[in-house]
């Protein structure tokens, strides 16, 4: 499957630059959204738009978030990862061309909605993805990725938007999504799901292909827990009737939702993507050039000062990868999230001060300053950590269940966001608005601070004792393994999605 001078890591390279390619989709959707609609505002616009239909042309996502993020987990189990990315990666691009080839906002918003299915689609795919296909040596590495391709996309949207019209920069992305599909087709499915289905030596063929001869034994025991699985789940099929595995499953739930195990983590990871949400990413990513026109004016060059931002979010995003090596989670957030919220009240304080003409001294340098304060925040802080900590927090028998609950939390909070900003920009000034935002993020910060644990350097079933308030007895984990084993193989397999 490859010649020999093509070394096991260079594979492993090859197949998660097609995830990455695929993930930075989001960037690339997002910061589009940043470049379209001034243009689009403008009069001699082929699609005439106000501030009403601009909001549901950024929001719109959030809805379209929810049902990729519904519908990709079946595509992944019964037809494979490839054939979902695949998926995710057409339903892409046919978003792309819609918008390309729109005449009518109609037309636009198709696009949006198909574009932010795709993004719901890749937010939980890839990251299983990215561990399925990965050795473990190199797996964190190829993890980080992740945020970085979704910054890289959000700079080189806003980069187009410097040079091109719109359609000419949507037609670009489409360029850049299609080449990913190329990489995307020539990628092989993953060992862990092909030994899922039972086929065995496909697995082990991939696998070796993927990892070399070297982690033979990791591969022994994936095949060997595929097949006691498969076993258990064929003796079920046979020995239960349909109704008794009815019974049993309502059940389950009945018994899942009262567990502190299950409802407490997803309490905080609620708040926690609220404050994600709130804390302003998607606002500098998809508003950039109205952020800008409203805190330093319209006397500095607003293009340079959008893709000057997006460089230095890529260089924070690295900058986070190290320091979260480093630094407890908890204390690490109350840092970022704190200066973020200072962020927003130093960033309302001078617009207010700046629209009533009761500055001493101005310059644009002030503002650019605070802007860029407030991305590093979001950066480090806000963006990668909520979605390292859901894969701490998250017990691994409910990570499926706890995450979707979750998400759709979080999807609401993107589309709410989002709708609003004209409205309150309008309505409130940005310096109403980022009050109300500081506000939001502050009350989620306390609850944060009362709630949840400290995950870094434990395992994950020390977190979840701890949730519990006990360890589980002997007979509990012995029913905890039989009943994972046959109900949930593929949830200890998946991450947190990404948005």
């Amino acid at each position: 499957m490859g010649k020999s001078w093509i070394t096991p890591f260079k594979k492993q390279c090859f197949v998660t630059l097609g995830v990455s390619l695929n993930l930075s989709s989001h960037g690339l959707t997002m910061g589009f959204a940043a470049i379209a609609l001034p243009q689009l505002r403008q009069p001699d616009s082929i699609i005439p738009i106000d501030d009403v239909t601009g909001s549901w042309i950024s929001a719109i996502l959030g809805f379209a978030l929810i049902f990729g993020n519904f519908i990709i987990p079946t595509v992944m189990a019964k037809n494979g990862r490839r054939t979902a990315n695949i998926l995710s990666i057409i339903t892409m691009l046919i978003g792309w061309f819609c918008v390309i080839l729109a005449t009518d906002i109609k037309v636009f918003l198709v696009g949006r909605f198909l574009k932010g299915t795709a993004m719901g689609m890749t937010a939980s795919l890839g990251p299983v993805l990215i561990g399925e296909y990965t050795s473990p040596k190199n797996r964190g590495a190829f993890l980080t990725t992740i945020s970085l391709s979704i910054a890289v996309g959000v700079l080189f949207a806003h980069t187009l938007g410097a040079f091109f019209y719109w359609q000419t920069a949507a037609l670009v992305i489409a360029f850049v999504m299609f080449l990913d599909l190329l990489i995307i087709l020539y990628s092989p499915e993953t060992p862990a799901w092909l030994s899922d289905q039972g086929r065995y030596e496909e697995s082990r063929k991939v696998f070796r292909w993927l990892r070399g001869d070297g982690e033979e034994e990791e591969l022994k025991r994936m095949i060997e827990t595929s097949m006691i699985v498969r076993e258990a789940k064929t003796e079920v099929v046979i020995e239960e009737s349909f109704s008794k595995r009815l019974k049993a499953n309502i059940a389950f739930f009945n018994t899942t939702i009262r567990k502190r195990e299950f409802y407490k983590p997803i309490f905080i990871m609620i708040h926690m993507y609220t404050l994600s949400q709130w804390a302003g990413a998607n606002i500098l990513a998809a508003y950039t050039l109205d952020v800008f026109t409203l805190v330093i004016g319209t006397d500095v060059n607003i293009y340079l000062m959008v893709i000057t931002l997006g460089a230095q979010r890529i260089i924070s995003n690295g900058i986070a990868v190290w320091v979260i090596k480093k630094v407890k989670r908890r204390t690490m957030l109350f840092a970022t999230v704190g200066l973020n919220i200072f962020a927003f009240l130093a960033i309302a304080a001078y617009s207010y001060l700046k629209v009533h003409n009761m500055l001493p001294f101005d310059h644009p340098f002030i503002g650019i300053l605070l802007i860029h304060i407030h991305m590093v925040t979001i950066a480090t802080g806000t963006v990668p950590l909520p979605f390292i900590i859901a894969g701490e927090l998250f017990p691994l028998d409910y990570r499926s269940l706890a995450g979707s609950i979750s998400v759709f939390f979080l999807s609401g909070n993107f589309f709410i966001i989002l709708k609003t900003v004209p409205f309150l920009f309008k309505n409130m000034g940005i310096h109403g608005a980022y009050v109300i935002y500081a506000a939001i993020v502050a009350y989620c910060l306390v609850i944060e601070y009362f709630f949840l644990p400290e995950t870094k350097d434990r395992t994950l079933q020390e977190i979840e004792d701890e949730f519990r308030g006990r360890p589980l007895s002997p007979e509990e984990l012995k029913s905890t393994q039989s009943l994972t084993a046959q109900k949930h193989n593929q949830d200890r397999r998946c991450s947190s999605p990404v948005i």
